[in-house]
């Protein structure tokens, strides 16, 4: 096939490619000549079939599948001998739409060509690696939020009404149409007040109430009740308050920590300070991240596709458009066009992502067949009960396996990155820790 350069401007690139009328008629002759023996036509043995019977027969309904196959080797000839990796799928489409059988074919393809990536000092990057300790006075902090979130009810003094938050121990019967329903009723039934467990509007109405004082509750079950016969149905519960207990934190003790699964308290508190070190650990590993980007970005520069920022800002353009209008869940809005800072975060996430490709494919980082089945774990955790259909979608689509290994290979050319560069450690408290991380988040 004949391949004439049509454009070279930056990455820009254009070719014409011509596949000759012989070339291709000889394309057909080969698919034929493949497919000969297992064809069998009356009058003919299988696989006797005259090759030009054959062409006659099936010729037309092979110059599309030989044409198709004639230009894909040539543009992965192309792309072998120039060693070019195109930004997008190259844009192929036939130049001489009024081709018939005979003719030349015309071929022109265009693409945004990925650029050269040039070497980083890794070894001159210096970085510095936050370390936080647990202090007692945080353990504590996180014992007392634990106590707080294992809350006990004690009774409140004689005459005290139910606050929102309390628990209630009452007794209930249901009745609609002034006759009691099945599954209505029920004895010694410890309600917490606020808790949205009952019908809608069914705790509201104990607020106030005092222990030994019978009050009748109305409320209407919702439309889509479960049960039909009372779905959209106004009901009357009549309850008997036999207590009204007030929220205590639980004691700081043994009790507390075999809740939580701890052998004993001093159990527990370890237990804290290890979970503490981690979150502490993994917010100072944000804070590396991003200087190990922020060092690769001021030593690189490079000519980008436009192609690739132009989708990038729109892309961001579009996700800050929705959280600005978390009302609109659909694409049905105005076309959104990106600033000037948003252009300008995009080229330094295309710059960054090129050159981590880069990074990671001259180091040989791989991502394990194991680490993917761990994401995908961890993401089929948030559809609980359709874990099995999620797997499966994955399975059945390579751009959402694609976005579940990006971050992981990313993880890993950090690694690579900070390994080879210089890192020294410096311990700061977690105040500190916090305000770094505000400041990671403001800038």
């Amino acid at each position: 096939m004949q391949v004439t350069e049509t454009l070279n401007e930056g990455l820009k690139r254009g070719y014409r490619l011509i596949l000759t009328a012989q070339a291709l008629d000889d394309k057909v002759t080969e698919k034929l000549k493949e497919a000969q023996p297992e064809i069998e036509i009356k009058g003919f043995r299988k696989g006797k079939v005259p090759l030009p019977l054959l062409k006659k027969q099936f010729g037309q309904r092979m110059l599309g599948e030989a044409m198709q196959e004639s230009v894909d080797a040539a543009m992965r000839a192309h792309f072998e001998e120039t060693g070019e990796r195109p930004a997008f799928e190259p844009d192929v489409k036939m130049a001489n739409e009024d081709w018939k059988e005979g003719d030349d074919v015309e071929i022109e393809m265009s693409y945004e060509a990925l650029p050269e990536i040039p070497e980083v000092d890794l070894a001159g990057i210096t970085l510095e690696r936050l370390v936080v300790k647990a202090d007692d006075a945080a353990v504590e902090e996180a014992l007392g939020n634990l106590a707080a979130s294992a809350q006990d009810f004690r009774d409140r003094e004689e005459g005290a009404a139910a606050q929102d938050g309390d628990q209630v121990v009452i007794d209930f019967i249901g009745k609609l149409d002034g006759e009691p329903f099945e599954g209505g009723s029920a004895e010694d039934y410890p309600l917490t007040l606020g808790s949205g467990s009952f019908i809608p509007g069914f705790e509201e109405q104990l607020v106030g109430a005092k222990a030994g004082e019978k009050k009748s509750v109305t409320v209407t079950f919702p439309e889509d009740y479960q049960a039909e016969h009372l779905a959209g149905k106004e009901v009357v519960f009549d309850c008997t308050l036999k207590a009204v207990r007030a929220p205590v934190a639980a004691e700081i003790n043994d009790d507390l920590a075999q809740k939580y699964g701890a052998e004993s308290l001093d159990a527990l508190r370890e237990q804290i300070r290890e979970r503490l070190e981690h979150e502490y650990a993994g917010a100072a590993r944000a804070i590396l991240k991003r200087r190990v980007l922020d060092a690769l970005d001021e030593r690189v520069r490079f000519e980008l596709p436009p192609s690739l920022v132009e989708s990038e800002a729109k892309q961001i353009a579009h996700q800050l458009w929705h959280e600005e209008n978390p009302d609109v869940h659909d694409h049905d809005h105005p076309e959104i066009t990106p600033t000037e800072e948003q252009v300008t975060l995009a080229e330094r996430r295309v710059r960054l992502g090129l050159l981590l490709a880069d990074l990671g494919q001259k180091a040989e980082v791989e991502v394990s067949d194991a680490e993917m089945t761990q994401a995908v774990i961890a993401q089929a955790r948030q559809y609980p009960g359709h874990e099995r259909e999620f797997f499966e979608f994955v399975q059945k689509n390579p751009q959402m396996r694609q976005q579940l290994r990006a971050p992981i290979f990313e993880d890993k050319v950090i690694d690579y990155v900070v390994e080879l560069a210089s890192v020294t450690e410096r311990e700061i408290s977690r105040e500190d820790l916090e305000k770094a991380i505000e400041e990671l988040d403001a800038a």
